[in-house]
């Protein structure tokens, strides 16, 4: 599960949904366990990533009124009203929330201040459910719900969006199982659990691929998409860095960086170029 973009936050399930994900989390964990593929799972980390959730739960909870008001705000100035009393609104929403979705799943990859935030997503050294609810607290600041602004602004309702986001963090969720299945000619349109695994691998042919949420479809349009490397195994974690098991240096540790990175840097542009450059 990617980041979930914080103008989505004022229905947010929160604590409801985080126990219905320990819930999965503790069956993959009990499977692999009879299944013998211990190796797929850490208890150390796993229990970072729900101290993780935790933490992102009460942040969102927080903030979920401040969140919204950009997009309510927005709305009061449409373009149109669409109307979702037929198929194709319904189509249309979702399509614009998969391509609004890809483009900021895209720039949170490519921009070093949107990457603070979902580096977070990125840092469990182990793919598997536990890693889907490590989620970054600080999507709110970093501003990314500009990207989904524009559905509000062509008359979609803001509780429409937040409803068909929400269906796809769901699916998201499962993405990450640590025992993916092949979904057959399918595999050419949905974003699957081996799709999603080679965007989270740190290998240098699976870096910033398949940023899809529900579809890959826009991966294979912008030229994104990859398939795992057939001559070396998946790695998984931030390259270079140790893993962390604190939830607050998980959660900060990348803004600590960046931070200091741009107090470093000489000179106004050399700070911007570090603040919004690439990671």
């Amino acid at each position: 599960m990617s980041e979930i973009p914080p103008q989505l936050a004022r229905l947010y399930p929160g604590g409801g949904l985080l126990v219905v994900s320990l819930v999965f989390i503790a069956m993959e964990l009990l499977y692999a366990r009879l299944a013998a593929h211990d190796g797929d799972h850490d208890l150390r980390e796993t229990a970072a990533s729900i101290g993780v959730a935790i933490g992102d739960v009460a942040v969102r909870m927080a903030t979920s009124g401040l969140a919204a008001l950009p997009f309510f705000a927005v709305h009061r100035y449409r373009l149109l009203d669409v109307a979702l009393d037929r198929v194709w609104g319904w189509v249309a929403l979702f399509l614009g929330v998969e391509l609004c979705y890809y483009w900021f799943h895209r720039a949170s990859h490519r921009v070093r201040w949107l990457w603070a935030t979902h580096a977070v997503h990125h840092s469990a050294t182990h793919f598997n459910l536990s890693a889907a609810v490590r989620l970054g607290w600080t999507g709110t600041i970093s501003g990314a719900f500009v990207f989904f602004l524009p559905l509000a602004w062509l008359g979609f309702p803001p509780v429409a969006i937040a409803a068909v986001m929400g269906l796809g963090l769901l699916y998201q969720f499962f993405l990450h199982t640590a025992f993916p299945a092949s979904f057959g000619p399918l595999e050419w349109v949905l974003n699957t659990p081996a799709h999603h695994r080679v965007h989270h691998a740190c290998n240098v042919p699976c870096l910033d691929k398949n940023y899809g949420n529900v579809l890959i479809v826009f991966d294979r349009l912008f030229g994104t998409f990859a398939r795992p490397p057939a001559d070396e195994p998946l790695r998984f974690g931030l390259e270079g860095r140790e893993p962390a098991y604190n939830p607050f240096s998980i959660a900060l540790g990348e803004w600590a960086r960046l931070l200091r990175d741009a107090s470093a840097a000489p000179g106004l542009r050399a700070k911007l170029a570090t603040l919004f450059g690439a990671p």
